[in-house]
């Protein structure tokens, strides 16, 4: 029991690092990062050992994710003396490039930016992410790929072009 906590704490630095570039809000991250610690807690007895635990909380994640995409909320964001300021960076563009990032990202569909997020970000593999997400590994490639060209063409500031051509 002490090996599997030891484990699942191990787990909370990519938790937290996935979960802030999926939410983008450090206060709702950590609350989805608390929120799968606590599930996979309770139900530790259903991790299967010798499987990839990170695996297993990436995709209780994602199920506790999804669940809160579909239940509408208020934003808000808690703004205090002991909030840290942001480090500055050596260059003057950083932050607009990481803005512009940021911004790119928002404009992916969620099936592509979780999926870009967990190969990039997560260093995932393909094989990892399908079975996190519960894909055949066809659509990971697929998604990812279409996540790579639209994010690639938001960043160079170009039109993403559509592959598909219409029929009449």
């Amino acid at each position: 029991m002490q090996d599997e906590r030891d484990r699942l704490i191990a787990c909370i630095p990519r938790l937290r690092r996935y979960a802030r570039a999926l939410i983008g809000d450090r206060t709702g991250a950590d609350d989805l990062v608390q929120d799968t610690m606590e599930r996979g807690w309770k139900k530790l007895s259903s991790w299967q050992h010798g499987s990839d635990m990170r695996a297993w909380l990436f995709g209780i994640m994602h199920n506790l994710h999804i669940d809160q995409v579909r239940r509408p909320t208020i934003a808000t964001e808690v703004l205090d003396d002991d909030t840290p300021l942001p480090i500055a960076r050596a260059t003057q563009t950083y932050g607009l490039e990481m803005r512009d990032l940021q911004s790119a990202l928002a404009t992916l569909p969620a099936e592509q930016r979780e999926i870009l997020l967990l190969v990039a970000l997560e260093e995932m593999s393909y094989e990892e992410v399908a079975a996190t997400l519960g894909l055949p590994i066809g659509t990971v490639m697929s998604r990812l790929s279409r996540a790579r060209q639209k994010l690639r063409a938001h960043m160079e500031g170009r039109a993403v072009l559509s592959p598909l051509k219409v029929v009449k």
